[in-house]
């Protein structure tokens, strides 16, 4: 399972670059090219209000989840 942050569209929708949403949300532009790519583990709310705030979106709009293995384990399959 994993939940990815999908923010790439939006910002190209608002003609925004990287740097300047990097800047308006109050983060480095290296976070987020962690948070485009999927490799963040976690967003902090203050983050994720940020986002929604300079985007003009919900959280929901950004948030996309991704089901890897679509048979759930079982519990004689874990160690």
């Amino acid at each position: 399972m994993t939940i990815r942050i999908t923010i790439d569209r939006m910002l190209a929708e608002r003609g925004m670059s990287v740097g300047d949403f990097a800047d308006a949300i109050g983060i480095t532009p290296a976070n987020v090219a962690v948070l485009k790519n999927g490799r963040a583990k976690a967003v902090r709310f203050a983050t994720l209000n940020a986002i929604c705030r300079v985007l003009d979106c919900q959280p929901g709009d950004l948030l996309r989840y991704e089901d890897k293995d679509p048979q759930p384990a079982k519990l004689s399959d874990t160690p």
